[in-house]
């Protein structure tokens, strides 16, 4: 008998009886519908992570800090701060930079992979407001040298210094505050950004902040890496921002300075342990999402955890299947190996028929998971995803599918083995005898 004719043969027998086998094949399926669905739950959480990473630099992009501070400014990337507008308070204090010297920064840029690196400081903003609007609002800002750096927009464009004049790329979180009813409307508007001016705060504290203005070019669209809730300028601001806080102040007191850059990544470790060594860290546009990325893998993880229980229900099922089967065949297995089809073949058949359990159940998973998915994205963008138009929140991978699909069957095989193989022992005139 040829091979397919075994697959077809076996199939047949599956359903003789259509209830015992469906049962079996809904107990592999509540397995392999969990497991799909969640591993589609990670690779669309997975791919809208990367596509932010991607956007805005790559695993290639780092931004360094002297070590003392390396701390504080992870937390503040990864530790659950969000881009939510908080009304400004005169009491709170701004960030406290480092110093980046020349001289090390020289030492960085000799190490081996490291691509292009440059220094631009680190503003202490103290308020953010729309020209003509009294409501001050707390801001953080940064800049990054042009072609390092991009932000998925919703509107607009990303910042330059050819227009000579300061620019800066809100967030959507910034509409409502300012009483705007969408992205473009944002655009064009003027706004003034505050700092301190370090020296002149030790004679006149109460009086002794300054501001520039900025026109807004840009908004940037809602997504993971927004949470930390800097806001982007361009170069021109950066050094009107950082002349005003500085003023006075003698350059060997000047503190607020970080550095970013290029790296190759393959050789980021090796980089990391160089830079140690003078004395910093940094942080990758990577390090930004992790906790986001590790807290959907925990999740995911037990989902797929209760699907190997499922599995491993459903691997009895077919076990036990398999036997009554057996049982019930013992006269037909007989009348087989009288006409000489040897112990391989009756083997073979039924380990097909424990396959194909596995198969039609990891069929009807994959079947069902995808209906569930489709319909959860359409209705995820129209609810809780609406911000996110990007962001598929279920998506199949087929690679994924068929190695799932694989494992199923492979998992139905070695559970059908045993059933398999008393089935291939029997004696041909004793199971012709059986009644």
């Amino acid at each position: 008998m040829k091979l397919f004719d075994l697959i077809k043969t076996a199939n047949h027998n599956l359903f003789r009886s259509k209830t015992r086998t469906f049962l079996t094949i809904l107990a592999v399926f509540i397995g392999s519908f969990t497991i799909i669905l969640s591993n589609a739950i990670n690779s669309g959480v997975n791919d809208f992570i990367d596509k932010q990473v991607a956007t805005i630099g790559g695993d290639s992009f780092i931004e360094v800090f002297p070590s003392a501070m390396y701390d504080q400014v992870a937390g503040m990337m990864g530790g659950g701060n969000t881009s939510k507008v908080k009304e400004y308070n005169e009491n709170t204090g701004g960030f406290m930079g480092a110093n980046i010297s020349n001289e090390d920064l020289e030492k960085m840029r000799k190490v081996d992979g490291v691509e292009n690196l440059e220094i631009f400081h680190m503003l202490s903003t103290e308020y953010m407001r729309l020209e003509g609007a009294d409501k001050k609002y707390d801001v953080s800002v940064e800049y990054f040298p042009e072609g390092n750096f991009n932000v998925d927009l919703s509107a607009g464009r990303m910042t330059s210094n050819d227009s000579g004049e300061g620019e800066i790329i809100i967030n959507e979180d910034w509409l409502k505050p300012f009483g705007l009813d969408s992205a473009k409307d944002a655009l064009g508007k003027t706004v003034e950004v505050a700092v301190k001016q370090t020296a002149k705060c030790y004679v006149t504290p109460n009086n002794c902040i300054a501001s520039a203005k900025a026109k807004i070019v840009g908004v940037q669209a809602p997504g993971v890496l927004t949470m930390d809730g800097d806001l982007h300028i361009n170069q021109i601001l950066d050094n009107k921002l950082y002349s005003l806080s500085m003023e006075n102040v003698p350059e060997s007191s000047v503190q607020n300075y970080i550095a970013v850059g290029n790296v190759d990544p393959a050789k980021m470790d090796k980089i990391r342990e160089e830079f140690k060594k003078i004395g910093y860290d940094f942080i990758t546009v990577s390090d930004a999402v992790s906790m986001i990325r590790t807290f959907f893998d925990a999740i995911l993880v037990v989902f797929n955890i209760f699907g190997g229980i499922a599995l491993l229900a459903a691997a009895i099922g077919i076990i036990n299947t398999l036997f009554m089967s057996v049982q019930e065949r013992t006269r037909e297995i007989g009348l087989e190996k009288a006409l000489g089809m040897g112990k391989g073949k009756i083997f073979l058949e039924f380990s097909i028929e424990a396959i194909l359990l596995g198969f039609w159940g990891s069929a009807l998973g994959i079947l069902i998971s995808m209906i569930i998915g489709y319909s959860v994205n359409a209705v995820a963008h129209e609810t809780f995803l609406a911000d996110f138009p990007t962001f598929e929140l279920v998506i199949f991978n087929p690679l994924n599918m068929t190695i799932i699909t694989l494992i199923i069957m492979a998992i139905a095989f070695v559970a059908g083995t045993l059933p398999a193989r008393k089935a291939s022992k029997k004696d041909p005139i004793n199971a012709l005898r059986y009644e």
